[in-house]
């Protein structure tokens, strides 16, 4: 690190979680990037002073965003990308001209790029998704875009869950249903899109063993690698997708989102 090294930043409460600097600085090394990408811990209280001390950083160009973060730090940009506008959510924002911040969500193709190298096709298939927070909303979006026939969203947040269906259902009619409890039986795939496996004592978002036998169960979290849930799911024959398969394939939205191969 010099003078001359511009700053990226990861915001998250919980942050020690984040996976994102152990592969984006190398990322910045191997095309020869003077940056470094550093983990923030930010409590929701905090963050618009956060944020806005961090956007007047001269040498400062983006924050990647994590949990709970992703819907309010929309109303940090000045405008919104299509993935963050369909979604109301974001995982990244950048200082555009005249420092003007832009904002978008990448969380959704990676999973989907994610699936699909691993020979999880989401098209044609049902797929039960577990929270309608900043990273469900992105996941949602991405997987009926993909062709998923349908999509079971469950919330406990009832507000929170008939936003994010009202969005989906103007765009998707009749491939969204809501619900407060997970419902898995029919699914081929099944998602966990929300915190829970981040802390040992963090119950199970739902039963694998309810899904069909040939059903994919997924996690987007990243630490502990292998979550509960999944090692649940292994135990019981049931193909595994873990979350650190969503962020590899957003390495490549970054390096075009930044302008970091320029």
């Amino acid at each position: 690190m010099t003078g001359t090294t511009r700053l990226l930043a990861v915001l998250g409460d919980p942050v020690e979680q984040v996976r994102a600097p152990a592969l984006v600085n190398p990322l910045l090394e191997r095309l020869g990037r003077d940056a470094v990408l550093v983990p923030v811990h930010v409590r929701p209280p905090d963050l618009a002073a956060v944020v806005g001390g961090l956007q007047r950083i001269g040498n400062l160009d983006g924050l990647l965003v994590t949990v709970p973060h992703k819907i309010e730090v929309c109303r940090f940009a000045a405008e919104l990308g299509p993935a963050a506008a369909l979604t109301g959510s974001a995982n990244a924002l950048r200082r555009g001209p005249g420092g003007r911040w832009h904002a978008d969500n990448f969380d959704g193709v990676g999973f989907v790029r994610g699936l699909r190298a691993r020979g999880h096709e989401p098209r044609g298939r049902r797929v039960a998704l577990v929270g309608a927070g900043g990273a469900g909303a992105a996941l949602a979006a991405a997987l009926l875009e993909a062709g998923a026939a349908h999509l079971a969203v469950c919330d406990t947040d009832a507000g929170r869950l008939d936003a994010l269906l009202g969005r989906l259902a103007a765009r998707w009619p009749g491939r969204v249903t809501g619900s407060a409890a997970p419902r898995v039986a029919d699914a081929g795939i099944a998602v966990n899109a929300t915190p829970l496996g981040l802390r040992p004592a963090d119950p199970l978002p739902f039963d694998p063993a309810l899904l069909p036998p040939g059903g994919v169960v997924a996690d987007i979290v990243m630490k502990p690698a292998e979550t509960p849930l999944l090692r649940a799911a292994a135990a019981l024959g049931r193909a595994v997708h873990p979350g650190l398969h969503t962020l590899e394939h957003q390495l490549e939205c970054y390096t075009a989102y930044f302008g970091l191969g320029d």
